[in-house]
């Protein structure tokens, strides 16, 4: 449950933002959808972009409070990222937010553009360390950690969009667990001297 009033309009502007996207969602729905005046909304909020802002930045915390359910000790491990993925099967709302959100950006002059190419950016970099750390830099058909991070963000983002359209024909978290396999495949992390060879 909402904490006070200004998680609660959060909530709901992330539910009308998901239905509706930024361009068609209005204050006036958000109001409506907590039992507010417009104004009461701007009390908390001054103007659309502000709470667009704040509602990118609620979603991405609740995203990441998933690292805490796990045995991880708060390090983000690649199977980390699986367990969030798991995790959004059972927040569809928040799934459809970021998806209409992330999709909408790209058009001119969008207030989220520049939240979601720094979001990007960020994540590629950390994702290439994840992968490095993890799987060294030998991956399979030459591929880099540098190359496989934005690969590992569209297959994410790919199977989500998916999944809203065909949640029953669509097993997200097994078919990303699938291209970790494919990733990790004769992976040497590094400090690993591979074994004997024989794989055992």
């Amino acid at each position: 449950m909402p904490r006070n009033r200004r998680e609660e309009i959060l909530l709901a502007a992330l539910d009308v933002f998901g239905e509706r996207g930024y361009t068609g969602a209005s204050i006036a729905a958000v109001a409506e959808r907590v039992g507010l005046s417009q104004q009461g909304v701007l009390h908390y909020f001054p103007s659309k972009d502000r709470l667009l802002a704040e509602v990118l930045r609620l979603r991405d915390e609740r995203g990441l409070d998933v690292i805490a359910l796990g045995n991880s000790g708060g390090t983000i491990t690649l199977d980390t990222i699986s367990a969030i993925i798991d995790y959004n099967r059972e927040r569809r709302g928040i799934v459809q937010s970021f998806t209409v959100l992330s999709a909408e950006s790209v058009l001119d002059d969008h207030p989220a553009a520049g939240f979601f190419r720094a979001r990007y950016s960020e994540s590629r970099a950390w994702l290439a360390d994840l992968v490095r750390a993890e799987c060294g830099d030998d991956l399979p058909g030459g591929v880099t950690p540098e190359q496989a991070a934005p690969l590992l963000l569209a297959v994410m983002d790919g199977l989500q969009q998916q999944w809203l359209l065909s949640p029953d024909d669509v097993d997200m978290p097994g078919l990303f667990r699938a291209f970790l396999a494919l990733l990790r495949a004769n992976a040497t992390p590094p400090g690993d001297s591979g074994g004997d060879g024989d794989g055992t």
